[in-house]
């Protein structure tokens, strides 16, 4: 399960970066990397808010075991 917690936080990362550069520069990165294909970019985006769903629960597990 770490692997799996770790992939996750790696894309939610770069999900945070892509709005870091989406705020600061008006530059969506997912949009650069995929072009036309919006069926590509719609999964990326759902993959991030998967992954940030992810890292919700592995927050709170911290928390409820007193980390």
């Amino acid at each position: 399960m770490e692997t799996v917690q770790k992939i996750a936080l790696v894309v939610t990362i770069i999900g945070a970066v892509n709005w870091g550069l989406i705020g600061l520069l008006d530059f969506n990165l997912v949009t650069f990397l995929t072009g036309d294909m919006v069926a590509l970019r719609n999964l990326i985006y759902i993959l991030v808010g998967i992954t940030g769903l992810i890292n919700i629960g592995i927050l709170f597990q911290h928390i409820n075991d007193g980390r």
